[in-house]
């Protein structure tokens, strides 16, 4: 049986200037491989409050991209002692003409519109961390966050190269943020 890769993350909110954390990637090695502008806007269900279950239904909007996203319910067992979140994740790319359509759908489906982020993402990646992604993310009208991001199917190890990577950067210190953007920004 082939283990499926899981997205083990860990978000923090950034104390400090972004400029000097770019330059600490790159010191140790990380460069920059996108850096992009990102729409998501979220949805609920009018029975079930995605809000209360920690659930994710989405769409995404990026230059020439699009995607709907769906993310289960955040359990105990989704959210590790460490500050972890570790959920599997149902993507449909779809047509960016037609995400207009998507949202339509949705909302001919009785879901409800929760909130639209705007975020600015800069995401880097080293050779030396081959599994992992570090993104810096502003938020309009929420602040600027660190996410240490590595796609494993081995826990433990995910773990460590986090822990090992923030250690490097100087995060340690740094607030541990375990709400979703979509939370922040509604005030939740």
């Amino acid at each position: 049986m082939i283990k499926k890769l899981l997205e083990i993350e860990r978000k923090r909110q950034l104390a400090g200037n972004i400029e000097e954390l770019i330059g600490r990637l790159q010191n140790i090695g990380f460069e920059l491989k996108s850096n992009l502008r990102e729409i998501d806007t979220y949805y609920s269900r009018p029975d079930v409050d995605f809000m209360q279950t920690v659930e994710c239904l989405r769409i995404r909007q990026r230059d020439s991209f699009a995607e709907i996203t769906y993310k289960p319910a955040t359990t105990t067992a989704t959210h590790t002692e460490n500050n972890v979140i570790i959920k599997p994740e149902t993507n449909l790319p779809i047509q960016p003409e037609d995400a207009a359509t998507a949202k339509q759908l949705l909302a001919n489906l009785g879901m409800i519109q929760l909130v639209e982020v705007n975020k600015y993402r800069r995401s880097f990646q080293s050779s030396d961390f081959l599994q992992a992604t570090v993104s810096i993310d502003e938020i309009k009208d929420a602040g600027t966050f660190v996410e240490v991001e590595v796609l494993s199917d081995d826990e433990t190890s995910a773990l460590m190269m986090i822990s090992e990577i923030e250690t490097k950067l100087g995060l340690e210190s740094m607030e541990i943020v375990t709400r979703p953007y979509r939370d922040i920004c509604m005030g939740y």
